[in-house]
């Protein structure tokens, strides 16, 4: 028996590419029955995103596999009678619906939340866009990438000459699932003492400016506007990234402690007297000063060594890795992060997916099983008569 969180729910999901799919996905992980509604014959553009043109050109794109493990793919067409009385009785048996089309697409379909409540009233009904369901930008198409600059995250990334500068992976489609799934998982703990469905209202743009935490407070509250730093950390010093012999690396000595744990470490003890480094605020001041010094004591030997040596006298500190790196971290294998699962189709050969970071008493959550082919469960629809290659 299924003891994750979510075993028993069930999600239709309507969504594409990733913020909708990596929302999902959570679910699944915590143990949802992920059902993909997609396009007849074409199904998720990201079956057709990813950096194999082989992968793509088969509907299964390294950008689909990666967020669509462990859920079934049925095509239907919303435009479609026949189809519509399928869905209809899916929405009718189904806990959640996710969609990510514009604002206005489910409605103009005849599926506006008065419609879909009335199907069935305990149906958690989450609707993700680029900026909400109303107001003034609410019709306005969105990306990752526009959600990004419009948040002000591009302003304040990289340097004052190279700012502004998008941050290296989809953080803002990334957040958008994130906050969605929340809210699901919240709605359905609701609708637990309740028995009332709900219609949830997710802003990417919203979720993204939430998520930038003190870049935003510090305008709000005291009016003081978020300055691109590059690598430095803006609320302390010496905190940052730092040059060992060998390559860079991170340390953030944000509390008075940490700092005299480093300079004693550092050999540099005299740094301590130094009337430009004696406070935080000091600190801050003259950053730069600082950390031509620290840099100099780090050169003197690899960023492996001061990573062990500085987080065992509590300072943290840690080598900046490459993606290649970082994946094949010890940490990450300890708690079963990856799992391994088989690609569709092909006995032979893997899918390595990734966890979310959560163990439930004890266990790592992964996907049940491989990413689906495009309408490999149509037959497992009631009164769905669509073929598995898309045919009608």
């Amino acid at each position: 028996m299924d003891q994750r969180p979510l075993a028993g729910v069930r999600v239709l999901d309507l969504t594409n590419v990733l913020a909708g799919p990596y929302c999902s996905y959570q679910l699944s992980l915590m143990g949802a029955e992920v059902v993909k509604i997609e396009k007849p014959g074409t199904g998720d553009l990201a079956r057709h995103l990813g950096p194999d043109a082989a992968l793509n050109e088969a509907g299964l794109g390294a950008s689909f596999l990666a967020q669509n493990a462990g859920k079934k793919s049925i095509e239907l067409d919303l435009k479609d009678a026949a189809d519509r009385v399928s869905f209809e009785a899916m929405v009718r048996s189904s806990d959640v619906l996710l969609e990510n089309f514009r604002a206005g697409v489910m409605d103009r379909l005849g599926y506006d939340w008065e419609t879909l409540r009335q199907l069935n009233p305990r149906l958690v009904y989450c609707a993700i866009s680029g900026f909400g369901q109303n107001g003034p930008a609410s019709q306005s198409p969105a990306y990752d990438q526009v959600i990004q600059g419009l948040s002000g995250m591009m302003a304040i990334t990289g340097t004052a000459e190279t700012a502004p500068l998008r941050i290296g992976f989809p953080v803002c489609d990334s957040v958008g699932g994130l906050m969605a799934a929340f809210a699901v998982a919240s709605a359905l703990a609701g609708r637990a003492r309740s028995g009332r469905g709900a219609h949830l209202d997710l802003s990417m743009l919203e979720a993204s400016v939430s998520a930038m935490g003190w870049a935003v407070s510090n305008y709000l509250i005291s009016g003081v506007e978020t300055l691109p730093m590059g690598d430095q950390n803006a609320t302390a010093a010496p905190s940052g990234t730092f040059d060992a012999a060998d390559g860079p690396l991170n340390i953030a000595a944000n509390r008075q402690a940490q700092f005299v744990s480093l300079c004693e470490l550092l050999d540099r003890a005299d740094l301590l007297h130094d009337p430009r480094f004696a406070t935080r605020e000091d600190r801050k001041r003259h950053r730069a000063e600082l950390n031509v010094e620290i840099n100099a004591a780090l050169s003197t030997r690899d960023a492996a060594v001061w990573e062990k040596e500085l987080s065992a006298v509590g300072v943290p500190a840690a080598r900046i890795l490459t993606v290649a790196q970082a994946v094949e971290q010890e940490q990450l294998a300890h708690r079963r992060f990856f799992h391994d699962v088989p690609f569709p189709g092909d006995a032979d050969r893997v899918v390595r997916t990734s966890g979310n970071g959560v163990l439930v008493d004890g266990r790592p959550l992964h996907p049940q099983g491989p990413p689906p082919t495009l309408g490999e469960h149509n037959d497992q629809i009631p009164g769905l008569t669509r073929q598995q290659d898309g045919a009608a």
